[in-house]
């Protein structure tokens, strides 16, 4: 009996040294949960733990990129499509004779433009990112959510809107977005491991001859 009780009470000290459980999934759950964005089928999904320990400010950070990346992705895809199905803008790219109408799709695409055209390109993106796509650009008020660029210009009849279809539709906008990011990273890869990137015509014996003619 004796030696019973010395047992216990040295596992009951050596338990007193043995760290807690981790409460970090419950707590970050708890916190997001019921962020636009954690909706089924998934819920709340950070695989890469990028949320571990984080406050509102580290995920207001993120949904800002969340949200710029898949307008980028969204425009990126719209723009594929455009230019694939044979659309391009009269007259030349540059002085010295290239004519849009002779630029392919996708990658081809960036091989094709002048590096002048190109610069300018740039140019104009780091003007928009720098001076115009911001929640505060030009004075206005910091915007109600990341990924709020109307800085009291733009407004599109958003403060028409009940709480619930703004909720609606920014997540449908983080949902276009991120498969936008998913189906241009398709393409891009797809076209370079063959220069196929519409593998799904391919599965349904509807191939399509991609960039043909350039």
């Amino acid at each position: 009996m004796f030696r019973a009780a010395i047992l216990a009470l040295a596992l009951g000290t050596a338990s007193a040294f043995v760290a807690p459980a981790p409460a970090r999934a419950t707590t970050v759950v708890k916190a997001f949960e019921n962020e636009i964005g954690a909706q089924p089928p998934l819920g709340f999904f950070d695989p890469l733990g990028m949320l571990d320990g984080a406050d509102q400010d580290r995920f207001d950070r993120l949904r800002y990129v969340e949200v710029k990346h898949g307008r980028i992705c969204m425009l990126g895809v719209a723009g594929w499509l455009t230019t694939s199905n044979g659309v391009r803008l009269p007259g030349d790219i540059d002085y010295s004779g290239t004519s849009f109408a002779s630029i392919g799709t996708g990658w081809d695409a960036t091989q094709s433009v002048p590096v002048a055209g190109a610069l300018q390109i740039f140019a104009f993106v780091g003007f928009l990112e720098l001076f115009v796509m911001k929640d505060s650009a030009n004075g206005a008020e910091p915007g109600e959510f990341p990924g709020d660029f109307r800085n009291g210009a733009l407004d599109f009849g958003w403060d028409t809107f009940s709480e619930e279809e703004k909720a609606s539709k920014r997540a449908i906008e983080l949902n276009n977005g991120r498969a936008a990011q998913m189906g241009i990273f398709g393409l891009m890869v797809h076209e370079g491991i063959n220069n196929n990137p519409y593998i799904l015509n391919d599965i349904l014996s509807a191939p399509v001859a991609f960039n043909a003619g350039f």
